[in-house]
């Protein structure tokens, strides 16, 4: 059995870092409810966006999107992996390291690279395959403007026929406790399937669909992209929240563990210091 000496320095050390754990949940639960509402308000617009673009494209003919759904056979394809700059969030990282990896085995014998957005993504995944581009920075200043910069970047990969196809993986955000790794099709634009039993609805269209549908592509793609990064960023926090709740937790029942370790030691202590008295006592009489 440890000393008592050992056992104190021990449970001071578990409870400094309680503290710290403490801490991180509660700065992590005050920044998750602020991106879960970003999240939140900006999913009916993504989606309102992307419906209009379908219904619009179901319209017209196949090659009405332009470069943008231009399907190519597939040699070379890039993947986007979404990730945190920091650590400390359980498996949030490690899942969509995991998602970015089952697409290069996916395509194996194609060109596959990885487009990393986050630090832990690019430090794990550049060791086993071929991070071109890493744009961590975007955590420093996360505004749509910085992300449709981003965006550009992706698009004018695809168009220039660098790639042939490109396609994200990220985790989207549930609720606090559950993020869902999530793999969607960046470009090219997937073909819309029309549902038969709805009438088109009739519509005067100023200018015409197809400049519409030009002009719509461009902009569904970058809310689409800044949506995937508003969607890890706010299961980034609630991982970590949840990682340091049952961290604290942990700490909380060890150090009660030490505790009862360390009253168990001190008796023994106490009762050995007893017997030693008594007996000497004893020896003196005799």
């Amino acid at each position: 059995m440890a000393n008592l000496k050992e056992i104190r320095n021990r449970i001071t050390s578990v409870s400094s870092t309680m503290q710290i754990t403490s801490a991180m949940k509660m700065v992590s639960a005050a920044k998750l409810k602020k991106a879960q509402d970003a999240i939140t308000a900006m999913r009916p617009y993504a989606e309102k966006l992307t419906e209009l673009l379908q219904s619009l494209s179901a319209t017209l003919d196949g090659n009405a999107g332009g470069e943008f759904t231009t399907q190519r056979e597939v040699k070379k394809v890039l993947v986007v992996a979404i990730t945190s700059n920091r650590g400390l969030c359980g498996a949030f990282n490690t899942n969509v390291i995991k998602g970015a990896k089952s697409r290069v085995d996916f395509y194996a014998g194609k060109q596959v690279d990885i487009f990393a957005i986050g630090k832990k993504g690019n430090d794990v995944l550049s060791k086993t395959s071929s991070v071109i581009a890493n744009e961590s920075s975007v955590y420093d200043n996360l505004t749509f403007d910085n992300v449709a910069a981003i965006a550009d970047t992706l698009t004018q990969k695809f168009v220039s026929g660098e790639y042939d196809k490109i396609e994200l993986v990220y985790n989207q955000f549930k609720n606090a406790a559950t993020q869902i790794v999530q793999t969607e099709q960046f470009l090219p634009l997937a073909p819309v399937k029309s549902d038969l039993n709805i009438a088109p609805a009739d519509y005067i269209f100023e200018p015409s669909k197809e400049e519409i549908v030009l002009t719509l592509i461009p902009k569904s793609l970058k809310t689409q992209l800044y949506k995937g990064i508003r969607d890890s960023f706010a299961s980034e926090h609630g991982a970590r929240m949840t990682a340091m709740h049952k961290a604290t937790d942990n700490a909380t029942e060890l150090r009660n563990q030490l505790k009862l370790t360390y009253n168990k030691a001190r008796q023994a202590a106490i009762t050995n210091e007893i017997l030693e008295i008594v007996g000497g006592a004893e020896a003196l009489n005799g």
